[in-house]
């Protein structure tokens, strides 16, 4: 359990912290990912933070990982966003899925942060049901899928190079009939819809990405026909820690816009901060924050002494992404009127801390997971 941070955990906060506030420009929340940060991030390691070098990444354990996502969300939720969704569920699958060739050719430049990649699984039809997804291949005698579909939602999906597009290849069955294939950009067959008009997370390309008899080459299928359901759900524990040190990261950005503004401000005679009641929201945001980084923690430590971790994942995205909203929630009733304001950053915290709660398994999901897993420890109970 990671309770202190080691010296190289130390050294990557402050990596990335000094990177995030010295290379990231919020003055347009809505252009804020650009090639000239890609590349910067790119020479950091940030899009391989835990691949093995081999693979052109840093070779970083989970705790590391979860460090990077939160500085960088502290700053912008989407470049933590876009680091956290490109390593853990387009990256992390294709290390433990793919072969050798496939490795080669899609996994040491996602890693090199030569490419982006994008997890293509909502669709119009299917957020929370994921075995609901309605995008269909059809394998034909030359060794090529035949590939028609739309996937809503997709984040980094306006920049992405490769793709992991889950698919059904048996109409038949909801679950082991899902399946997923791995994509370049420039196939026929493939376009993008318009980035979406979100309520946060304006900075990350977030779009439609629509497959109208798209050609993909049977060699680019991850696993094996029917593996796609066990991918989604490998691939989505690992990224619910990046979500919740996410979240985190956001709060913890609320939580220090809060206190600053509450030693400036005078009202009644003295600056917010003497006030009782100020004092205890600012109390529990500390103690809430470190709550959720102490379980993000504990998540991340599992998955690196490679123990099950799928409900502190869910326990700490659950947690993390509610603490994010309350801790928002009081960072403007903080700033009053001018927290309701654009001209102060806390209104985008609001904004960015929402969707924490949704995307990547919404929190019912993450309390169902959680009850599951509580629950077969007792099997003796009679329900």
């Amino acid at each position: 359990m990671h309770l202190i941070y080691n010296s190289k955990q130390k050294k990557i906060r402050e990596l990335a912290r000094d990177f995030a506030e010295s290379e990231i420009d919020n003055d347009n929340e809505d252009a804020v990912i650009n090639d000239d940060l890609i590349k910067k991030l790119a020479e950091l390691n940030f899009f391989g933070i835990q691949m093995p070098e081999e693979y052109g990444g840093a070779g970083l354990d989970t705790v590391s990982y979860a460090i990077c996502i939160e500085e960088l969300s502290r700053v912008s939720a989407s470049v933590g966003l876009m680091i956290s969704v490109h390593n853990s569920v387009a990256v992390y699958p294709i290390y433990v899925f793919g072969d050798d060739e496939q490795k080669r050719e899609f996994l040491t430049p996602l890693a090199r942060g030569e490419k982006i990649g994008s997890f293509c699984l909502t669709e119009p039809n299917a957020g929370s049901d994921a075995s609901n997804i309605e995008t269909f291949a059809v394998l034909d005698g030359d060794g090529n899928y035949t590939v028609n579909g739309h996937k809503a939602f997709v984040t980094n999906g306006g920049i992405a190079d490769i793709l992991l597009i889950f698919i059904k290849t048996d109409l038949d069955d909801r679950k082991r009939g899902m399946s997923v294939l791995i994509a370049e950009s420039d196939i026929k067959g493939f376009s993008r819809g318009e980035i979406e008009d979100l309520c946060g997370m304006r900075g990350n390309p977030v779009c439609s990405l629509i497959f109208t008899d798209a050609v993909i080459p049977a060699r680019c299928l991850l696993g094996r026909e029917g593996d796609g359901f066990r991918i989604a759900m490998t691939a989505l524990d690992a990224g619910r820690i990046g979500i919740a040190a996410q979240a985190i990261g956001i709060a913890q950005a609320a939580m220090e816009a809060s206190i600053k503004y509450s030693k400036e401000r005078i009202q009644f005679g003295k600056p917010l901060a003497a006030q009782q009641m100020i004092q205890n929201y600012i109390a529990e945001m500390g103690v809430n924050i470190e709550a959720a980084r102490m379980l993000v923690f504990r998540a991340a430590s599992l998955r690196d002494n490679n123990k099950p971790y799928t409900m502190y994942s869910s326990m700490a995205k659950y947690y993390a992404s509610r603490v994010a909203m309350e801790t928002t929630t009081r960072a403007i009733q903080i700033h009053g009127a001018y927290g309701y304001s654009k001209s102060y950053g806390v209104e985008r915290f609001f904004r960015d801390a929402k969707i924490t709660e949704i995307y990547e398994g919404a929190s019912e999901i993450q309390k169902i997971v959680i009850a599951k897993s509580l629950l077969e420890r007792f099997e003796s109970v009679d329900l």
